[in-house]
C-alpha cells in the first residue's frame, strides 16, 4: 500500500491560522451585536423621568382613591374667599429653594459653571445606547469559519438497564442498530451489550479470558444526521448454540412462566443442567434467538408532548406489543421535519415483547418487511406468539459532552476521568444519504457482513454451519492479525469470529457486522480469509467439535485500491495452495476442488470507513500518482498501465484533469489533501528525468473547477457573503504554504515569537497621542512608528487544542510543526501567490467563469500565502513598497482591474455573481491594506471608482450599481486601521507619496494639528477636494452618502438604508474600540466625519417629521419652491469623482430637480444619531468657530436639525414598551423599503441569496450543531422574539432613558456653542429666538430630571443675557415659556419643581427689573394656568401649590427688591393663582363624567367673562374635550364662540367693513352666541399691557378661529352652518385679496351643498330628559335637563351608561332607574338612593315655526323645545281600553338651544297638556292617514311597506283597528256640547282615512304581479267590509253644528281638510 495514505492519515495535521492582531477590532469580526450592546450597557444609572414617576403616583393613588365617591355641586366650583384662599397658601410646603440663585454673577462665570456640571457623570458612548446596526446590510460582517470537526447528527444516548425472562437458565447476548424502513439502510454500526448475571456469565468462564473493560459498555451514543419518522432501533438476542432448531430452543421461554417455579422445578433443573453442558462445549458459539423493534419516533414525540401526566414520577413506559402499535399508527403521518431527536424528554422504556428468529428469514431484506408491517394495524407478527421478557431501556437526547467515552475506534473522548469505570461506546453512523464533510480525524475501518451461504451441492456432514472470518497479513496461520473489535464480555481485539449457527440449514443466511482496525498502509498480500466450519452439537466419540468444510478469501488491494463492496464469491472444497493471497477465488487454479463447480456460493459485502482510501477511481489514481512521483518509484503498475517516466506527465495530467469527474462525497472528505497535493504541484513542480514539469496551469484550473463544483452542490452550505464553509474553514484553517526547504529554520511547534525591529522612535508631538496608548502603531506607511514588527501580519500560529472534546475540534490543531516528507523536491521553487495572481490573469474560457464565480476562495488563498510568504521569509519589517516584486503587483492591478469591469458589465445580467464578485473585491482589497503599501491600494479604489463611474453614465438602473459600489466602500472601511488609514498621507493627492520615510513622516504627520489649521475651518466640514484628499476613505464614504442623500438623486429606500447604516456602524465600532476611549484622541476620530453635519443640514427636508406637525419648526429652511441654494454646505465639487479629473455628476446620473425622496423613521433615526455622535465627540472649539462663519439661514437650518434630533430621541416612557412589546418597531417600519425595493426590482442580489439560502436546507437536515446557517451564527440578532419579560422591558427603558438624556444634553452643549458664536452677530434675535424655540421645544417633551436642571439652567442663563428677547419681541415665546415652566412646576419630581420655581422666579424678576412691573409675565402665567388645568390629564395641584409657595418664599427672601412693590406683586399673582387653582381642582374629580366635567369647564370659562384671553383659553379647553370625544358640533360652537370673542376685542379696537361686527353678525349660525358680548368697554382697555395678547386676538386669529369651526361643523356633518361659517370668512378673504384661500372656502362649500343633496338620511343627535332625585346626588338633586347623545342612541345605551357610572360612584345598590316618565313624587323615594329617570325626547315646533323649519337640518338644529308623551287613565294603569285611555303631553324648554358647548342644558320650562281618549283617537287616526299617505306617494314607490300599512288599516285581524275606534266614538252623537268637535273632528278624519285607503289600493293594484292578484282581491274585499260598516257611522253628523251657518261651516271644514293634507305631504 502507498506510505503516502500513511502520511495523510496521520492525526497530527498540520494547521497555521493567519490573523492580524487587531482583527478582532474590525467591524467585519467584531460587529456591534444587540448582546454587545447589553454588555455596554451594564451599570447605567436609572434617569427619573416625570412620565414614570406620575404612572407609579398615579397607580398608587389609584388604589387609595375611594374618596371622590360623591359628586361636587356646582355652586362649590366657584372661587372660595380670597382671605381664606391665602391662608391655604400660606400654610402650604414650599420646595428646598437653589442656593446662589439670587446672587449676582458675571455671565460668562454662570455659562462656565453650567458647562462644567454637564459635563459630570456623562455617559461616554452615544451608541452604546442606541439599538446595534441592523444586520441586513452588514455585507462586510465575517464570520470566522468553524473549526473543521468530526461530524455528527443528532445525538441520542441507549442505556441498556436490565433483561429478564419468566426463566433464567442460560446467559442471553444483545445486539443494538439503527434501521432506516424508508431508505432500506442499516444506519448505525452494531453495539453488543451483556445483561447476563454473574451466575450466567459463569458458565462461559473457560471460553472467555478477562473481558476488557471496553466490552462491558452498556450504553451507546447513537448519531442520526437525517432524522425522519422511518427509524427503528432494533433488538436482537442470541445465545450459546445448542441442540435443536431456535422454535425448539424458545419454547420453553414462551411457555414457562416465573408464576409457575415451583411447579416446573424439575423441568427448569433439567434445563439448566442441558444449557450448562452446551455452555461448556458449544460456548464459542451462538445461535439467533429473538428480536424487537422500537420506533424512535414514537419515544421522541410522546417524550415530548405535554399530553403526558407529568407528575407521573417514574416516567417510565410499560409497552405491549399492542400499544405500541397504537401509537405508531397514530403517528404515521408524521412529516420529517417534525422529527427532531434532539431534544425530548428523557424515557425509560420496558420492551415486554420479543419475536423469535425465524432460521429461513434473518437476512436485512425480510427484517425490513418486519419492520413495515410493524407499523400497518393488522400486522401479521401481533398474531404470533411472543418471548416473554423484560428489557428496561433508557433512551435520552446524548448531553453535549458526555464521560467516560469512547470513540468508535475504542479511544478514549475527553473528558474520561476514570479508565476504570464502565465506558459509553460512540456507535459510527452509517448516514443514510451523503454526508459532504472533510475528514479531520484518522479512521479506517473496515466492515465485513457475511450474507449468506449455498451449500446444497456440498455432499458430506454441513448442517451446522458456521463461518470464521480472519484478517490476514500473509498466507501462514500465525499472520491472522488481531484486528477484529471483540462484541460483548470478552477481549477488545480477536484474531478470528465466528457467525452464530443455524441448526440443520445447509444453505443459512447471516446478520452479522465484523468490525476491524485495519492498518494504514496495506499490501498486496492483506486479505480477508473466511474458512467454513460444520460444527457437532452432539457429543459423539471420534467427532471433531468443528470440521472444516470450506475455505475463500478476498484480498483487500488491488491496482493500489481497497476493494470494497459486495462480493459473490467461490468455496474451495480444500485449503488454498501457497501464494493464493494475491490472486481473487474466481481465478481456477490448477488441482483445487470448488463447491458447486466454481460458482458463487457465498455473499458477503465489504465496506469500508476510511480516511485513508478515498473509494473514488478518479481520486485513487490522482493520489497515487502523485505518491509514484514523490518516491519515483518507476516503473509502476497501474491497472492495465505500466507507468514510467515517459507517460506519467501525460497520465497525472489527465488524473488532474478528471479530478472534476469524481463523487461529491468522497471528493469533499478528502478536499483538504486534494487542494494540498494540487498547491504543492504548482508550488513545486516535479522533476521528471532532470526536466521540469510545469502543471501550475492543470493545478489551477483543477482546484478552480474542483471549488466551483463544490459550491454548486453545497449551496446550502454558504454563507451570506456566498462563500462555502468548507472551503473557508480550509484556507483559515488547513492551509499551508509547503516548506521551502527540508531544513526549515522555523521552529517545529509550539507560538512563533518575533524580534522587535528597530526603528526611529521619534513619535510627531502634533498628534497629541502620546496619553494613549490605545491607537495602533502597526501601520509601517503611516506618521508613526511601530512598537513592533508589522501587527497586521503577525500570526497566531497552531494554538494547541488540548482537549480533543465531544465535538472533536480536530486534530488539525494538535500540532503547528510542519515536518517535511523527507524526499521534498528542492529544485523549482514558485510562489504561490504569484502564480494564482498569473494563472487567473491568464485564465480563459470555463476555467476563467469558474474562478470569478468563485473569486473568494482565490483572493483569500493569496492573502493567506502573501502573510505567510511574508512570515517564512521573515520580510515583516521590509518596507511595504518593496516585499513584494513589481510584476506581481502589476498582476494584482490588472486583475483588480478585470474584476471591476466584471461587476460594472455584469450587475444587470447577473446581479448574483456582480454582487458576490463585488464584495469578494472588496474584501481582497481591505486584506491587501495589511500586507501592501496603502498608496497601491488606493489606487486600485481609484480606479474602481473610475469604471463604475464610467458605466453609471450609461446605465439603465444606476441605483444597483450605486448600491454595489456602497456595499464596496463599507467592506474597506471595515478595516481595523480605517482611522489610521484616514491620516493624512502628504498635502498631494493620496497615492503621490504613499509611503512616507520616517523622517519625512514627521513634518507631514500633523495629521489633524498643523496642517488643519492653516486650512480654513470650513474645508474640514465640507466634502471638499482637500477634505477628500487628506482622508481618503472617509471622503468616499461621506460622498456616498452625501450623493444618496442629494434631492436629485433617485434616492430609493433601500439606498438610504444603505449608506446610513455603513456610517453608523463604523461609528459604532469606533465607540467600542479600546484605542479611541480617551477623549482627545475621540475628537480627532470625529473630525472624519464633519461634514455629515452639513449633509444631514442639506437633507432637512427628507428627514421624517418626528415633530408630528409636518414640519412647523423654526425656519423657512423648507421653502416651497425648493431652491435655497444658498446654503448649501456641500462644495460645489460635491460630484466630483474621488479621482479628481472626473465631470462633476458622473456618480450619479442627474434626475430632474425635484423634492427628495423622503426618509423613513428608522433611517432619519439613525441619521441623526450620527450626527450627535459627531456633535458629542468633536472639539467644541471647532465648532464654535464653524458657527461663526455659517450665515443666518444656515444656522436656522442647524437649529432646526437640533429641534428634530429633540423630538427624535423623545423618551417613550415606560408603559409605551410595554404596549409595544409584541411589534417590532424597525422591522413595520421597513415594510415600505422592502415593498419598493421588491417593486422596482432593485433588492439586491445578496439580499436575495441570503434569504434564498436562509429558507434551504443544510445538508445535515434540520440539527442544531452544524452551525451553518446564516440565522444561527454568533452575530444574528434575535428581532424576532416577541413576547419580552419585565425585566426585559425594564432594561429597555433604562437604556431609552439614558439615550433621551444624553442626546439632549449633546442638543444643549451644541446650543450654547451657537449661542456664545452669534453674540457677535448682526444676525442674532432671529438666531436666539431659534434657540430659544429649541430649548423651549426641549422642555416641552418627555425629559429626564437630570437634563432639565441643565436645561433650565441654559434657560435662564439665556433670559439674564437677553431679556428684550422675552419681553420686547414675540409675545408668544414668553407664553411657551411661561407655560413650560408651569408645567414643570407640577411635576412630581422636586428637582425639577425646584429648578421649574427658580426660573419662573427669576422670569418675573427680570421682567420687573425692565419696566418695574411684570404685567406680561402674569398675564401668561395666568393664560398657562388656565390652559394647563384644562388639558392635562394627570394634572396635580399639590405640586404646583408647592411650586406656588417656593416662589413666594423667593420673594420674602430676595433683599436686593424688598423697597420696590415686587415682593406684593409677586404674592398677589400667586393667591391669584392659587385660587384659580382652587377652582380647577374640581374638575379632577370630574375626569370620568364628561358632562359634569364639560359643566365645570363651562363654569370657569363664564367666571373669566371678565378676562377675554382667559375665556378664550377655557372655550379652547372646551372645544379639545369634545373633539376628544367625537362632539363635533359641540366643538364647533366652542370655536364660533371664541371667534365672537375675537370679533367683539377687534370691533372696539378698529372699525373695519369687512370684519364681523362683534357677536350679532353670529347669530345666524347660532342663537346663543349673544352671550359673549358681556365683554363691554369698561371691562376690556386693549392698552393695559398684557390684556388680549395673545395670537387668537388678531385678524389672523380670527379666520383661523373661522377656519376651525368650519372643519368641526363639517366632520359633524352641519353642512348648513359651514355655509353661515364662510358667509363671515369671505368677505376676509375679498378684502385681502387672498384668491387661493377664497378657491379653497368655495370649493369647500361645494363640497357641503354637495353632501347636503346627495346624502339621503342624516344623523343628527338624539335627546333625552335626565331628571336625578336623591340628596346623594348634592346640588343636582331634583335637576332635570336635556342630554344631547350621538344619534341613534337607544334609550337602554344612555340608560346603562349613566346607571353604570353613578354605580360605580355611589355602589350598586344605591342607584335606581326609574322606569316610567310620570311626575315623580318625591315623598315616595327613599332618601339615602340615588333615582335617575330617563325619557327619550322629541324636538317639538309650533304650527307657525314649521313653516320656517322646512329642511331636516332645520328641525334638528336650534333646538329648544322638546316633548313627550305618557300614556294614563283615570285609575292609574299606563293602558286602557280606547273609551278610557288618556296621553298627557309634556314641553320642555331649555335654557339655551341645541347645539351648544355643552351636551346638557338645564330645563328652564316644563309645560303639560292632557288629552282626552277621543282626542287620543284622532291623533291615532292623523298618524294612520299620514302612514298611509306617505306610503303611497313614495318615490320610487315600495311594495312592500305599501301592503304593511294596508293590511295594518283595512285587515280584519287588527285589535283596536280603525273600525273599533269609529264604533267606539261615532257610535252615538256625545251628550257634552263640549266633545261636538272632537267628534266632527274624528268623522273627518275617517273619511280622509277612507280616501286615503282607496288611494293606496289602486296603487298596489298597478305595482303588484300577477301571483299577488288573489292577496288583492283580499285587501280590496276587506275594504268594501270597512267601508260599509263605516257608511252609517260617518254620515250621521250634529245638527247642532251645521244648522245655522252650513255653507259658511263646510266651507271652513274643506279649508281646514286642504291645509291638512299640505302638512301630511
Amino acid at each position: 500500500m502507498n506510505p503516502h495514505f500513511a502520511d495523510e492519515g496521520t492525526e497530527a495535521q498540520r494547521s497555521e491560522v493567519t490573523c492580524p492582531r487587531y482583527q478582532h477590532l474590525s467591524t467585519a469580526y467584531n460587529p456591534s451585536t444587540a448582546e454587545k450592546q447589553r454588555e455596554r450597557q451594564k451599570g447605567l444609572v436609572r434617569q427619573v423621568f416625570e412620565l414614570d414617576e406620575a404612572g407609579d403616583d398615579r397607580s398608587s393613588q389609584e388604589d387609595s382613591d375611594d374618596l371622590k365617591r360623591c359628586s361636587a355641586s356646582l355652586d362649590d366650583t366657584p372661587r372660595g374667599s380670597w382671605a381664606s384662599n391665602i391662608f391655604d397658601l400660606k400654610n402650604s410646603a414650599a420646595d428646598s429653594l437653589l442656593p446662589s440663585l439670587l446672587e449676582r454673577t458675571a455671565v460668562e462665570e454662570i455659562d462656565r459653571r453650567n458647562e462644567e456640571l454637564r459635563k459630570q457623570n456623562r455617559h461616554r458612548d452615544l451608541l452604546a445606547l442606541y439599538p446595534a446596526p441592523d444586520d441586513d446590510e452588514a455585507v462586510e460582517r465575517c464570520s470566522m469559519p468553524d473549526l473543521p470537526k468530526e461530524h455528527f447528527g443528532q445525538r441520542i444516548l441507549v442505556k441498556c438497564l436490565s433483561l429478564k425472562f419468566e426463566i433464567e437458565i442460560e446467559p442471553v447476548f444483545g445486539i443494538l442498530a439503527l434501521y432506516d424502513i424508508k431508505e432500506k439502510k442499516k444506519i448505525s454500526e452494531n453495539f453488543y451489550f451483556d445483561l447476563n448475571s454473574d451466575c450466567m456469565k459463569g458458565l462461559l468462564r473457560t471460553h472467555i479470558a478477562h473481558p476488557a473493560i471496553s466490552t462491558l459498555a452498556r450504553s451507546a451514543i447513537f448519531s442520526i444526521t437525517y432524522p425522519s419518522p422511518d427509524i427503528f432501533l432494533v433488538i436482537k438476542l442470541e445465545k450459546v448454540l445448542q441442540q435443536g432448531d431456535i422454535g425448539e430452543c424458545c419454547e420453553p421461554y414462551m411457555v414457562m412462566k416465573e408464576t409457575d417455579a415451583a411447579k416446573n422445578k424439575e423441568k427448569l433443573e433439567k434445563l439448566r443442567n442441558t444449557a450448562e453442558q452446551f455452555c461448556s462445549r458449544l460456548g464459542r458459539y451462538r445461535m439467533p434467538f429473538a428480536w424487537t423493534a422500537i420506533h424512535l419516533v414514537n419515544i421522541v414525540s410522546s417524550a415530548s408532548s405535554l399530553e403526558r401526566d407529568s407528575s407521573d414520577s417514574e416516567s417510565e413506559r410499560k409497552g405491549t406489543w399492542n400499544e405500541r402499535k397504537r401509537k405508531t399508527f397514530d403517528r404515521v403521518s408524521v412529516g420529517e421535519d417534525s422529527c427532531s431527536f434532539s431534544s425530548f424528554r428523557p424515557a425509560t422504556l420496558t420492551v415486554t415483547n420479543f419475536f423469535k428468529q425465524e432460521g429461513d428469514r434473518l437476512s436485512d431484506e425480510d427484517l425490513y418487511k418486519f419492520l413495515v408491517d410493524m407499523r400497518r394495524p393488522s400486522s401479521v407478527l401481533r398474531r404470533l406468539r411472543p418471548v416473554t421478557a423484560q428489557l428496561k431501556i433508557d433512551i435520552s437526547p446524548a448531553p453535549e459532552s458526555p464521560h467516560f467515552c469512547l470513540s468508535p475506534e475504542l479511544h478514549h473522548v475527553k473528558p474520561y476521568p476514570d479508565p476504570r469505570v464502565r465506558p459509553t461506546k460512540e456507535i459510527l453512523e452509517f448516514p443514510a444519504r451523503e454526508v459532504y464533510v472533510p475528514h479531520t480525524t484518522y479512521r479506517n475501518l473496515l466492515y465485513v457482513y457475511p450474507h449468506s451461504l449455498n451449500f446444497n451441492s456440498r455432499q458430506g456432514s454441513v448442517r451446522n454451519i458456521t463461518v470464521k472470518v480472519q484478517f490476514m497479513a500473509g498466507e501462514d496461520s500465525s499472520q491472522a492479525m488481531p484486528v477484529i473489535f471483540g462484541k460483548s464480555s470478552c477481549s477488545e481485539f480477536t484474531k478470528e469470529a465466528y457467525t452464530a449457527v443455524v441448526y440443520h440449514n445447509k444453505s443459512p443466511e447471516f446478520y452479522e457486522e465484523f468490525k476491524m482496525k485495519i492498518p494504514a498502509n496495506l499490501t498486496d498480500n492483506h486479505h480477508l480469509l473466511f474458512t467454513f466450519y460444520h460444527v457437532s452439537c452432539q457429543q459423539k466419540q471420534n467427532t471433531p467439535l468443528e470440521t472444516p468444510i470450506g475455505y475463500t478469501w478476498v484480498p483487500l488491494m488491488q491496482h493500489g485500491r481497497l476493494r470494497t463492496g459486495p462480493f459473490c464469491l467461490p468455496v474451495s472444497v480444500d485449503k488454498p495452495p501457497p501464494s493464493y493471497s494475491v490472486l481473487t477465488p474466481d481465478v481456477q487454479l490448477p488441482g483445487m476442488k470448488w463447491v458447486d463447480n466454481h460458482k458463487g456460493v457465498f455473499n458477503v459485502e465489504v465496506l469500508a470507513a476510511s480516511s485513508v482510501h478515498p473509494q473514488d477511481p478518479h481520486l485513487d489514481k490522482f493520489f497515487t500518482l502523485v505518491h509514484v512521483l514523490d518516491d519515483s518509484t518507476f516503473p509502476f503498475r497501474l491497472k492495465d498501465v505500466i507507468l514510467t517516466e515517459n507517460n506519467v506527465e501525460t497520465e497525472l495530467k489527465s488524473s488532474i484533469g478528471s479530478l472534476r469527474l469524481a463523487s461529491m462525497e468522497p471528493l469533499v472528505a478528502f478536499s483538504h489533501h486534494v487542494l494540498n497535493k494540487l498547491i504543492l504541484l504548482i508550488v513545486h513542480p516535479p522533476v521528471i528525468g532532470g526536466q521540469i514539469v510545469n502543471l501550475g496551469r492543470g493545478a489551477f484550473e483543477a482546484i478552480a473547477l474542483m471549488v466551483s463544483h463544490i459550491h454548486k452542490s453545497l449551496e446550502g452550505s454558504q454563507d451570506p457573503q456566498g462563500r462555502n464553509h468548507l472551503l473557508a474553514s480550509y484556507i483559515h484553517y488547513a492551509f499551508h504554504l509547503p516548506s521551502i526547504e527540508p531544513d526549515d529554520p522555523s521552529p517545529q511547534g509550539g507560538l512563533i515569537q518575533y524580534a522587535t525591529l528597530s526603528r526611529a522612535t521619534g513619535r510627531p508631538t502634533s498628534l497629541n497621542l502620546s496619553r494613549s496608548k490605545s491607537i495602533s502603531n502597526s501601520n509601517p506607511d503611516l506618521a508613526t512608528t511601530p512598537a513592533s514588527p508589522d501587527e497586521e501580519v503577525q500570526k497566531i500560529l497552531g494554538s494547541k487544542a488540548t482537549e480533543r472534546g465531544p465535538n472533536r475540534i480536530s486534530s488539525y490543531l494538535e500540532s503547528s510543526s510542519f515536518v517535511p516528507s523527507g524526499q521534498l523536491r528542492s529544485t523549482a521553487k514558485k510562489l504561490l501567490h504569484e502564480e494564482l495572481a498569473l494563472q487567473w490573469v491568464v485564465s480563459s474560457s470555463n476555467v476563467r467563469e469558474a474562478t470569478l464565480h468563485q473569486a473568494w476562495f482565490f483572493f483569500q488563498l493569496m492573502v493567506k500565502s502573501m502573510a505567510h510568504h511574508l512570515h517564512l521569509c521573515e520580510r515583516l519589517d521590509t518596507p511595504r513598497k518593496v516585499r513584494f516584486p513589481g510584476r506581481f503587483m502589476d498582476d494584482i492591478a490588472s486583475l483588480v482591474s478585470t474584476i471591476g469591469l466584471e461587476v460594472t458589465s455584469r450587475y444587470q445580467k447577473d446581479a448574483e455573481l456582480a454582487e458576490r464578485l463585488n464584495t469578494s473585491l472588496a474584501f481582497f482589497l481591505n486584506d491587501l491594506l495589511s500586507l501592501v503599501d496603502r498608496g497601491f491600494v488606493f489606487n486600485l479604489i481609484r480606479a474602481y471608482y473610475k469604471q463604475v463611474n464610467n458605466r453609471l453614465q450609461s446605465s439603465q438602473n444606476p441605483n444597483s450599481l450605486v448600491a454595489l459600489r456602497m456595499d464596496f466602500i463599507r467592506i474597506i472601511c471595515s478595516h481595523e486601521h480605517y482611522v489610521t488609514l484616514n491620516l493624512p498621507c502628504s498635502p498631494l493627492s493620496p497615492p503621490a507619496s504613499p509611503s512616507p520615510s520616517v523622517s519625512s513622516a514627521t513634518s507631514q504627520s500633523s495629521a489633524f494639528s498643523s496642517h488643519v489649521q492653516d486650512q480654513k475651518i470650513a474645508n474640514m466640514f465640507e466634502l471638499s477636494v482637500p477634505f477628500r484628499q487628506q482622508h481618503f476613505l472617509a471622503g468616499l464614504l461621506l460622498m456616498e452618502l452625501a450623493l444618496i442623500l442629494e434631492p436629485e438623486a433617485e434616492g430609493v429606500f433601500f439606498l438610504h438604508k444603505k449608506a446610513i447604516s455603513a456610517v453608523h456602524n463604523l461609528l459604532c465600532s469606533h465607540d467600542a474600540d479600546a484605542r479611541y476611549l480617551e477623549p482627545v484622541v475621540k475628537a480627532h476620530v470625529a473630525q472624519l466625519y464633519l461634514p455629515l453635519i452639513g449633509i444631514v443640514m442639506d437633507t432637512l427636508p427628507q428627514l421624517y417629521d418626528f415633530t408630528g406637525h409636518q414640519r412647523g419648526r423654526l425656519v423657512s429652511v423648507l421653502s416651497e419652491d425648493g431652491d435655497v441654494d444658498t446654503g448649501s454646505t456641500i462644495s460645489q465639487s460635491v460630484a466630483m469623482a474621488i479621482a479628481g479629473e472626473l465631470h462633476p455628476g458622473s456618480f450619479l446620473p442627474r434626475q430632474p430637480v425635484r423634492q427628495g425622496s423622503p426618509l423613513s423613521a428608522e433611517a432619519s433615526k439613525n441619521l441623526l444619531v450620527c450626527v450627535l455622535w459627531v456633535l458629542k465627540n468633536m472639539d467644541l472649539n471647532v465648532l464654535q468657530r464653524w458657527c461663526a462663519d455659517l450665515s443666518t439661514l444656515q444656522l436656522s437650518r442647524l437649529l432646526d436639525l437640533l429641534y428634530l434630533c429633540v423630538s427624535c430621541f423623545e423618551y417613550k416612557g415606560k408603559k409605551t414598551f410595554e404596549r409595544i412589546n409584541s411589534l417590532t418597531f424597525k422591522k413595520s417600519l421597513d415594510m415600505k423599503a422592502r415593498l419598493e425595493e421588491a417593486i422596482l426590482g432593485t433588492i439586491g442580489a445578496r439580499q436575495e441569496m441570503v434569504r434564498r439560502s436562509r429558507g434551504k436546507r443544510s445538508p445535515y437536515g434540520n440539527q442544531e450543531n452544524v452551525r451553518w446557517r446564516k440565522n444561527i451564527t454568533h452575530w444574528r440578532q434575535n428581532s424576532d422574539k416577541v413576547d419580552k419579560s419585565k425585566d426585559e422591558m425594564e432594561h429597555e427603558a433604562l437604556v431609552d432613558g439614558n439615550l433621551a438624556t444624553e442626546a439632549n444634553l449633546v442638543v444643549l452643549d451644541t446650543l450654547e456653542v451657537i449661542v456664545q458664536t452669534v453674540i457677535l452677530t448682526e444676525a442674532k434675535e432671529s438666531v436666539l429666538s431659534g434657540v430659544l424655540k429649541v430649548l423651549l421645544h426641549s422642555l416641552g417633551c418627555t425629559q429626564s430630571a437630570l437634563f432639565l436642571q441643565h436645561c433650565f439652567a441654559t434657560q435662564r442663563a439665556l433670559v439674564c443675557k437677553f431679556p428684550e428677547l422675552l419681553f420686547e419681541e414675540d409675545t408668544e415665546l414668553c407664553a411657551d415659556l411661561c407655560l413650560r415652566l408651569l408645567r414643570h412646576c407640577s411635576s412630581c419630581v422636586g428637582t425639577i419643581r425646584t429648578h421649574a420655581s427658580a426660573s419662573l422666579y427669576l422670569l418675573m424678576r427680570q421682567n420687573f427689573e425692565i419696566g418695574n412691573n411684570f404685567a406680561r409675565v402674569k398675564m401668561q402665567v395666568t393664560m398657562s394656568l388656565s390652559s394647563l388645568v384644562g388639558t392635562t390629564q394627570n394634572f396635580n395641584e399639590e405640586h404646583l401649590r408647592r411650586s406656588l409657595k417656593t416662589i413666594l418664599t423667593y420673594a420674602e427672601e430676595d433683599l436686593e427688591l424688598r423697597d420696590s412693590t415686587f415682593a406684593e406683586q409677586v404674592q398677589d399673582l400667586m393667591f391669584n393663582l392659587h385660587m384659580i387653582l382652587t377652582d380647577t381642582v374640581k374638575m379632577k374629580e370630574h375626569q370620568e363624567d364628561p358632562e359634569m366635567l364639560i359643566d365645570l369647564m363651562y363654569r370657569i370659562a363664564r367666571g373669566y367673562q371678565s378676562s377675554p384671553d382667559l375665556r378664550l383659553t377655557w372655550l379652547q379647553n372646551m372645544a379639545g374635550k369634545h373633539s376628544e370625544r367625537g362632539n363635533h358640533a359641540e366643538a364647533a360652537q366652542c370655536l364660533v364662540h371664541s371667534a365672537a370673542l375675537v370679533a367683539e376685542y377687534l370691533t372696539m379696537l378698529e372699525d373695519c367693513r369687512y370684519l364681523p361686527v362683534g357677536c350679532v353678525t353670529f347669530q345666524n349660525i347660532s342663537s346663543n352666541v349673544l352671550e359673549e358680548s358681556a365683554i363691554s368697554d369698561d371691562i376690556l382697555s386693549p392698552d393695559e399691557e398684557g390684556i388680549c395678547s395673545g395670537k387668537y386676538f388678531t385678524e389672523l386669529g380670527l379666520v383661523g378661529l373661522l377656519e376651525q369651526a368650519a372643519t368641526s361643523f363639517t366632520m359633524g356633518g352641519l353642512y348648513e352652518a359651514v355655509n353661515e361659517v364662510y358667509k363671515i370668512l369671505i368677505p376676509i378673504h375679498e378684502a385681502n385679496r387672498d384668491f387661493k384661500k377664497l378657491a379653497t372656502v368655495h370649493g369647500k362649500l361645494q363640497d357641503a351643498f354637495n353632501k347636503i343633496t346627495n346624502q339621503v338620511r342624516r344623523m343628527f343627535g338624539t335627546y333625552f330628559r335626565v331628571g336625578f332625585y336623591g340628596c346623594k346626588f348634592g346640588d343636582l338633586d331634583e335637576q332635570e335637563f336635556v342630554y344631547k347623545e350621538p344619534s341613534i342612541t337607544k334609550l337602554a345605551e344612555i340608560s346603562h351608561r349613566l346607571e353604570e357610572f353613578y354605580a360605580e360612584r355611589f355602589g350598586d345598590e344605591l342607584v335606581e332607574i326609574i322606569k316610567d316618565s310620570n311626575p315623580v313624587d318625591k315623598a315616595k323615594l327613599e332618601p339615602h338612593k340615588a333615582y335617575i329617570q330617563i325619557t327619550y325626547v322629541e324636538p317639538y315646533f309650533d304650527t307657525y315655526e314649521l313653516k320656517d323649519r322646512v329642511t331636516y337640518f332645520d328641525k334638528n338644529y336650534n333646538l329648544r323645545t322638546f316633548l313627550f308623551c305618557t300614556p294614563f287613565t283615570l285609575d292609574g294603569r299606563a293602558h286602557g281600553d280606547l273609551h278610557e285611555q288618556y296621553k298627557r303631553k309634556t314641553i320642555l324648554t331649555t335654557s339655551h338651544a341645541f347645539p351648544y358647548i355643552k351636551t346638557r342644558i338645564n330645563v328652564s320650562h316644563k309645560e303639560e297638556i292632557i288629552l282626552i281618549p277621543i282626542e287620543v283617537a284622532i291623533e291615532d287616526m292623523q298618524k294612520k292617514t299620514r302612514e298611509l299617505a306617505f306610503a303611497t306617494h313614495q318615490d320610487p314607490p315600495d311594495a312592500k311597506m305599501l301592503q304593511m300599512v294596508l293590511q295594518g288599516s283595512v285587515g280584519t285581524t287588527v285589535n283596536q283597528g280603525p273600525l273599533e275606534v269609529a264604533q267606539v266614538f261615532l257610535a252615538e252623537i256625545p251628550d257634552d256640547p263640549k266633545l261636538f268637535r272632537h267628534h266632527n273632528k274624528l268623522r273627518l278624519c275617517f273619511k280622509d282615512f277612507t280616501k286615503r285607503c282607496e288611494d293606496a289600493l289602486r296603487k298596489n293594484k298597478a305595482l303588484i304581479g300577477p301571483d299577488q292578484k288573489e292577496y288583492q282581491r283580499e285587501l280590496e274585499r276587506n275594504y268594501s267590509r270597512l267601508k260599509e260598516a263605516l257608511h252609517p257611522l260617518l254620515n250621521q253628523r250634529i245638527p247642532q253644528l251645521y244648522a245655522p251657518l252650513i255653507p259658511h261651516t263646510s266651507h271652513r271644514n274643506s279649508l281646514n281638510r286642504s291645509s291638512l293634507r299640505k302638512i301630511d305631504a
